[in-house]
């Protein structure tokens, strides 16, 4: 599957859960390629990259056609490899705006490698530009992760409507994969009240499991270590190994 990870509002856990999603399914036998399409390269430093010392990166695939399989690096852990970003991303958007067909210059890069994956999962900037409409046009689904906070639902219309451009102009596949509500503090009754809101707008298509808030979860990326290697049996990882299961009896639906 091609899934995309997005939402427009930054600091909702999108490169967590790229990261330790990408993680889960890997420890389950699932052969995962992450796309790092963000030009803050966070998926990418935390999963152990270099990204300053990077000879190619997805800025060389997107702006200079350059065959995805000469970018993607080994992660050093199995089954999981990783297309990583650049700062350079950050003048993507400038440069594709005159480019024919320039919202699917990513959709066209993938297909060399789609099948080499069982998953391929983009991480995406927190916009909703080329970037993102890039990674949009090339996904089977998008999982939106939510902040269990006031506001957790400010900006969802924007990028509802953006998934219906997507779909009516370049990717009639794409669907909501799910939502996905993160940073979840059972002790207080907003995080209560917001994952009800949650759930009621999105319905069977909301992960049953929530992220709860978790010093560890925020610790392991400066390790430069995935959840499940910095604190395997932390209330974090416990979350992101019942959301990948879930997400393979949803995929086996599909």
């Amino acid at each position: 599957m091609l899934i995309s990870i997005a939402n427009q509002k930054g600091g909702v856990g999108k490169t967590t859960t790229c990261i330790n999603l990408s993680a889960a399914l890997a420890n389950l036998k699932e052969k995962v390629l992450i796309v790092d399409l963000d030009p803050q390269a966070n998926t990418s430093s935390g999963l152990g990259v270099d990204t300053k010392q990077l000879q190619h990166s997805t800025y060389d695939v997107i702006i200079n056609q350059m065959p995805i399989k000469t970018v993607i690096q080994t992660t050093g852990r199995n089954n999981l490899d990783i297309c990583p970003a650049s700062i350079d991303l950050a003048g993507a958007e400038i440069e594709l705006v005159d480019v024919a067909e320039r919202e699917k210059r990513l959709h066209s890069a993938l297909q060399e490698v789609k099948t080499d994956y069982d998953e391929i999962i983009i991480d995406c900037p927190p916009s909703l530009g080329l970037l993102t409409l890039n990674a949009l046009s090339a996904s089977t689904g998008l999982i939106i992760p939510l902040q269990a906070e006031y506001y957790a639902l400010e900006g969802l219309a924007q990028l509802l409507e953006t998934v219906t451009a997507v779909r009516e102009n370049w990717n009639s596949d794409l669907e909501i994969f799910g939502a996905l509500i993160t940073m979840y503090d059972s002790r207080t009754q907003l995080s209560k009240q917001v994952e009800a809101e949650i759930r009621n707008f999105f319905g069977e298509k909301c992960f049953t499991q929530v992220i709860p808030r978790n010093v560890r979860l925020s610790e392991a990326p400066s390790y430069q270590q995935t959840i499940f290697e910095y604190e395997n049996w932390s209330k974090g990882a416990r979350a992101y190994k019942a959301v990948a299961k879930q997400f393979l009896q949803w995929k086996k639906r599909k």
